[in-house]
């Protein structure tokens, strides 16, 4: 499994989801590669290719919760350029230039400051961002790790 955290932590609650992939990588999760940077590229299209599943967790702008997880398919994209694509172009990249496609989901954790330059989460991102820890090394527990025992 690869876990990819994106967003600029020099922007607020942007850094969302680079705290939640360098919070699961201080976790020494076994089976669990973990990528952290600013922004999805076409060069995550090979990085993903290699995995059978890939979880996108990103700072999320109006969500209903403390986050929201959802499984995405490739989707082509309205414009294409070199910077910041959807994780959905990602996995329509891996699919179209590599064959892969592997099963995806999308962790968008609730953020509310982004507008001045700054480091550190709001003290509402960070309790957002706890819940989606405990969320995630549940689902993880119960839909990869557990599968990976059974299989054993």
């Amino acid at each position: 499994m690869l876990l990819i955290g994106y967003g600029n932590p020099g922007r607020g609650d942007d850094g969302l989801g680079p705290a939640f992939s360098d919070g699961m990588a201080a976790r020494g999760l076994a089976g669990v590669e973990i990528d952290t940077d600013y922004q999805l590229v076409a060069e995550h299209a090979l990085a993903i290719s290699t995995h059978d599943l890939v979880v996108f967790a990103d700072a999320e702008i109006g969500g209903a919760g403390g986050y929201s997880f959802r499984e995405i398919t490739p989707g082509a994209p309205e414009v294409l350029g070199s910077h910041s694509l959807v994780p959905e172009t990602v996995l329509a990249l891996c699919e179209t230039l590599y064959g892969a496609r592997p099963r995806a989901f999308v962790l968008g954790i609730s953020g509310y400051d982004y507008g001045e330059v700054k480091e550190g989460l709001s003290e509402r991102a960070a309790a957002n961002l706890a819940e989606a820890e405990a969320f995630f090394m549940a689902w993880l527990d119960a839909n990869v790790r557990g599968k990976d025992a059974a299989h054993a």
